[in-house]
């Protein structure tokens, strides 16, 4: 399948329709054609469709904003089965807006120009294609490995632990993980760091965006720094630490798992305990702190 666009049009090859649950076709209709197309009417279900045939899909132009969102889930809204399914690739000759890849879980994204950041669940990888960049999900490099593909420097990958130092920044990194994989990441990050995720560990040295650890349902989310508003929002399980400071609504709609803050309130029905032995071994080990530090955190359950 082949695009030629005159203009960047956002949410193509976004296997969510733009999260269609929510706007019921208000925002974005799947079956309407893709504005500012030469040549072709294709809708953005028709895009979706190709890919899920694993037939790959060329974008002549730039592209918007959350290019190939959820890419390769298999999406319950849409009677899917919630896992992963092998996709085609999308090929850019052209620019793409913020965004790119959230909550991508397979398949592969070549651009030929920019991809504006903050980007999103996505790692470059060394390009079979001349004159593109190619970027795979962080989730599937950490879970299933690189095959023949090779990280671009300086980012590492050690059996199941990937170390991304290129100072990116990215949104809903580890998304939907449902592995033992180990994801470091030296900076900050965006929106949604975690989310969906069911088992692994997450460790970011700088500050994170709203909805850190967000539906978060199983598997460890260490945030060392500060986070923004709603973190561990419609949390299941798991375990959220924020080193930082937390902004408000800490824990809203929080349905299970366990929250590590200091200096903080969660709301209701959450409830804050003081820190026990073992929480502090835990704290101690994943934010470098003394116990006296450690001490000082309330566990919210």
């Amino acid at each position: 399948m082949q695009l030629e666009l005159s203009a960047p049009v956002d949410c193509v090859a976004d296997f969510t329709y733009n999260f269609y649950w929510q706007h019921r076709g208000a925002k974005l209709e799947p079956d309407a054609p893709i504005p500012h197309q030469e040549g072709s009417t294709y809708s953005y279900r028709d895009v979706v469709d190709a890919l899920k045939r694993k037939e790959d899909v060329y974008i002549c132009g730039d592209v918007g904003h959350r290019l190939c969102s959820s890419f390769g889930v298999d999406l319950r809204f849409f009677s899917g089965s919630g896992g992963n399914i092998p996709v085609g690739s999308v090929i850019v000759d052209g620019n793409v807006d913020t965004r790119m890849g959230i909550s991508m879980v397979a398949g592969a994204v070549y651009v030929a120009g920019v991809a504006k950041q903050p980007i999103g669940n996505v790692v470059e990888v060394a390009s079979d294609r001349t004159g593109y960049r190619k970027y795979r999900s962080i989730t599937d490099v950490a879970c299933n490995g690189l095959g023949e593909d090779a990280l671009i420097p300086p980012n590492v990958l050690s059996k199941t632990q990937l170390q991304l130092f290129d100072a990116i920044v990215r949104d809903t990194v580890g998304a939907r993980c449902t592995c033992d994989a180990r994801i470091c990441i030296a900076g900050d990050v965006d929106l949604s760091t975690g989310i969906l995720m069911k088992r692994g560990t997450i460790i970011v040295t700088g500050n994170a965006g709203m909805n850190s650890g967000a539906l978060l349902s199983g598997g460890t989310v260490i945030i060392r720094g500060n986070t923004d508003a709603f973190a561990g929002i419609d949390m299941k399980s798991g375990v959220l630490v924020v080193g930082g400071t937390p902004q408000g609504y800490l824990g809203a709609n929080k349905r299970g798992g366990t929250i590590y803050a200091r200096g903080a309130k969660a709301l209701p029905p959450a409830k804050a305990f003081a820190v026990t032995g073992d929480d502090i071994a835990l704290l101690a080990k994943h934010l470098d702190v003394g116990q006296l530090q450690a001490m000082m955190f309330k566990k919210f359950v």
